[in-house]
C-alpha cells in the first residue's frame, strides 16, 4: 500500500470458520446432520474489515496467524477482498485461529467451538505504526490487549479515531475503553459489567471511562448506545435469521462506515444494524454482507 492515507486501520484476532446448519441442536454423544455447509474467514476485525473493503474503504490489518493450511486460506481470503494484509505476522510451527460452529435452523442461533492461535499474540511493537498514523480510523477487539492498547493510545495521540468491539469483558478491556472514542460491546458483556440486565447503565459505566459513544448490541432487541450523553435506541431490522455468526463484527463495520462519511451516530448504528441482519440470512460472518448501496435509509 502506497504512502498515502488509508481509511481503517484493524488490529485483532482472524480465524477459518467452518459453519454448518442443523435442523436441531444435538444432545451429547449423537449423531447430527448437517443440511448446508460454508467455509469462510471470521474474526471481529477482519470480517469488519472485509465489509469495508467491500463498501470501498482502504484497509490494512494487523494481526498473527500460523503457518498451517488455515493460516494460508486467511491470508487468501483477505488479500482476494483488498486488505493490505504486510502487518498479518506469521508463528512459524503455529496453528492459526479455527472455528466450527452449527447454526441451528428456523432459529439463527448458532454454537461455537473455537481454538486460538497457537502463536504468540501480536506484540505492542508489531505492528506498523506510521501506517497507523496514516489511517482515518483505529479499529481493534482487544483481543490483543497489549496491541490494542499502544495501538489505541497510538492513534488517540495522532487524532484518529478509535472504535473497540468489545465481545467479553476480560483483563485490559477497561483501560482499552478508556483509550477509545467508540465502545460497542456484546449484551454479555454489559451483564458482566453491571452484574444483571440493564444495558442503558452499562453504557453509562463505560461513558464513565471517557468514550465519547458506547453501546450494548442486544441481538433481536436491537441496541441501546449513548451518544455524548444522548440515548440512542435502534430498534432491530427483522429478517429471517439462518447464522448469527458476524453480525456484530459486521455492525462495527457500518458504524465505522458511518464515521468515514460523517454520519451521525445513530444513522452510522442505523446502518450497522442493516447491514448487521442482512449479514444473517446466510451462513457465515461473510458471505450475507450486503451491497452499502441497498440501503434505503
Amino acid at each position: 500500500m502506497s504512502a498515502d492515507r488509508i481509511d481503517v486501520f484493524g488490529l485483532g484476532q482472524c480465524s477459518i470458520d467452518y459453519v454448518g446448519q442443523a435442523e436441531a441442536y444435538p444432545p451429547p454423544d449423537a449423531k447430527c446432520e448437517l443440511s448446508e455447509m460454508a467455509i469462510t474467514g471470521g474474526g471481529p476485525v477482519a470480517n469488519a474489515l472485509v465489509a469495508l473493503s467491500r463498501w470501498g474503504a482502504r484497509c490494512a490489518l494487523a494481526a498473527v496467524a500460523g503457518d498451517d493450511r488455515f493460516g494460508a486460506a486467511i491470508r487468501e481470503g483477505l488479500h482476494g477482498e483488498g486488505i493490505d494484509i504486510a502487518g498479518l505476522v506469521t508463528r512459524a510451527g503455529a496453528a492459526s485461529q479455527f472455528a466450527f460452529i452449527v447454526a441451528e435452523a428456523g432459529t439463527g442461533r448458532r454454537n461455537v467451538f473455537w481454538r486460538r492461535p497457537t502463536g504468540a499474540p501480536l506484540g505492542p511493537d508489531e505492528f506498523d505504526r506510521d501506517l497507523l498514523c496514516r489511517a482515518r480510523v483505529f479499529h481493534t477487539d482487544g483481543l490483543m490487549a497489549e496491541a490494542a492498547l499502544a495501538g489505541a493510545r497510538t492513534a488517540r495521540a495522532a487524532g484518529i479515531p478509535v472504535v473497540v468491539d468489545a465481545g467479553t469483558l476480560r483483563e485490559g478491556m477497561l483501560e482499552l475503553a478508556g483509550t477509545s472514542d467508540c465502545f460497542i460491546a456484546s449484551e454479555g458483556f454489559g451483564r458482566t459489567l453491571t452484574g444483571g440486565d440493564d444495558p442503558e447503565g452499562a453504557c453509562r459505566k463505560l461513558a464513565e471511562l471517557g468514550p465519547a459513544v458506547t453501546g450494548i448490541t442486544l441481538g433481536a432487541k436491537g441496541l441501546v448506545a449513548l451518544d455524548r450523553g444522548c440515548l440512542i435506541r435502534v430498534p432491530a431490522v427483522v429478517v429471517d435469521a439462518v447464522d448469527t455468526t458476524g453480525c456484530g463484527d459486521i455492525l462495527h463495520a457500518g458504524f465505522i462506515h458511518g464515521l468515514l462519511r460523517d454520519w451521525d451516530t445513530e444513522t452510522g448504528l442505523r446502518f450497522g444494524a442493516w447491514a448487521a441482519a442482512r449479514t444473517s440470512v446466510r451462513l457465515g460472518g461473510r458471505t450475507g454482507i450486503p451491497d452499502a448501496g441497498d440501503w434505503e435509509g
